[in-house]
């Protein structure tokens, strides 16, 4: 059954070309930015100590009311800012007032990430979704951000639709899975996650680390398709990133 599997993913996700996607597998991406000692997550602070460390920079999008690309993790404000409500209900200059919690940095737009990085570190940029939740407009969106980019970069997301999607509108960008096997994820069964890759067709994936190693990934790396992996937030699991996975995306601990 696995050898079919094997065969089946290279068949229906086969690998990119080694000179589209060699530049992912060079770093190591801190999580959400070089965050920590009150530097917010995602905050263009923690991005800008992640370049001042030589580091690849992974981020999340959210999408505002007025359909910007945001730099933010959560569906709800709450937990990162103190403000209430849904971070789509508010436009992307309401966003642009609000600041961290306990902190002076304010939330910020992919534009700004790219005006800040300027190519001189690559990106992962990870698309937020949900069921029943119109990702297309964010694609958009952050297709429309890097219009002009010509940094290093890539897009992600659990949501298999999005790589589906730059490979048919933006086939120039570098597009991955993000595959997790617990309880939190929508492919806790072997089935949905080849399914998932199927669907996608990605450039690379980037694994949950704690379900590392199997024999998906295993398999996936053997035929050429880079494996990242995540989170990376102490030394043991660096280690297992290291042997199992082709960059790991790392945070506190974790960040060698």
């Amino acid at each position: 059954m696995r050898s079919l599997l094997s065969r089946l993913d290279r068949f229906f996700a086969p690998p990119p070309a080694p000179g589209r996607v060699g530049w992912l597998s060079e770093w190591t991406y801190a999580h959400r930015g070089l965050h920590g000692n009150g530097v917010p997550e995602n905050s263009l602070a923690a991005y800008a100590g992640a370049v001042e460390r030589g580091m690849g920079i992974e981020c999340d999008i959210q999408r505002s009311r007025d359909n910007a690309a945001m730099l933010v993790h959560d569906w709800e404000l709450d937990r990162l800012t103190g403000v209430t409500g849904p971070t789509a209900s508010y436009s992307a200059d309401e966003l642009a007032q609000i600041a961290f919690l306990d902190s002076e940095h304010k939330l910020a737009q992919l534009a700004d990430l790219l005006a800040l990085v300027d190519g001189k570190v690559p990106l992962l940029i990870e698309i937020k979704s949900r069921r029943r939740y119109d990702v297309e407009e964010s694609c958009i969106a952050v297709r429309d951000a890097l219009k002009n980019y010509r940094g290093a970069h890539a897009v992600m997301s659990f949501d298999p639709r999005v790589s589906r999607w730059f490979r048919r509108n933006s086939p120039q960008t570098v597009h991955g899975l993000v595959i997790r096997e617990d309880e939190k994820g929508m492919t806790q069964k072997a089935w949905q996650r080849h399914f998932a890759l199927w669907l996608a067709r990605p450039d690379f994936v980037a694994y949950h680390v704690m379900a590392l190693p199997n024999p998906m990934t295993c398999g996936l790396r053997k035929a050429g398709m880079p494996i990242l992996t995540w989170t990376v937030d102490s030394a043991e699991l660096l280690a297992r990133a290291q042997i199992h996975a082709d960059a790991p995306i790392a945070e506190g601990p974790g960040v060698p």
